[in-house]
């Protein structure tokens, strides 16, 4: 049975994660969360989670030996499919500006900034509900149309520096980013394992595409 390596780096709401996606597999595909590097590259898809800081996300990545050149090599290299959800999708970014400039994975040229939207009274994180909007025609968003709900919870967003790289957005005083993708990586601002129908339909997606 091919396998999906959800990556266990101390940062990441695992449990609802997994079971997210064991339910979107239906038992076509073994859920394995791992921190060990040689199963991220036996395993035939990717998943990276990640809630909290992205400086922190980012040494927490790094300080699990192995796991970034084995996901380079994984994603990179072999072109496996990679969902980043949340500050996983973040990390794809070439800098976060979060306590500080941090190099991130570099794999989606752009920069993790803080959310400032139009208007004052929106409060800071960005939480709860809202409708997605979709920018670009992609594999992952196959039947969830624009104006599905999706489930927030950040204070910064990644904005990509190629138009094409945005494939979703919400609107929070003003336009956010929500999915971003660039060949075989993609990755959401929103948590599908919250998102309900819409989350499992976008993780049913995930499972079987073939960039």
């Amino acid at each position: 049975m091919p396998t999906v390596a959800l990556i266990d780096y101390g940062s990441g709401n695992l449990a609802s994660a997994a079971k997210a996606l064991a339910r979107a597999a239906n038992g076509k595909f073994d859920i394995i969360t791992t921190a060990d590097p040689e199963a991220v590259l036996e395993a035939e898809r990717v998943v990276l989670p990640g809630v909290g800081a992205f400086a922190d996300c980012m040494k927490g990545l790094s300080s699990v030996p192995g796991m970034v050149p084995a996901l380079r090599d994984k994603v990179l290299k072999e072109g496996a499919p990679f969902l980043g959800i949340c500050v996983g999708m973040q990390l794809l970014a070439t800098v976060g500006v979060e306590f500080g400039r941090h190099a991130g994975l570099g794999w989606i040229a752009g920069e993790v900034v803080k959310i400032t939207p139009d208007d004052p009274e929106l409060k800071i994180p960005h939480m709860g509900w809202n409708e997605l909007k979709i920018e670009q025609d992609h594999a992952l968003l196959e039947g969830i149309p624009s104006g599905s709900h999706a489930y927030f919870v950040h204070s910064f967003q990644l904005k990509p520096v190629l138009p094409d790289d945005l494939l979703a957005t919400t609107d929070y005083g003003g336009a956010l980013t929500a999915m971003v993708g660039n060949e075989n990586i993609a990755g959401t601002q929103f948590h599908p394992e919250k998102s309900q129908a819409t989350g499992i339909r976008l993780l049913e997606n995930f499972l079987k595409w073939r960039p």
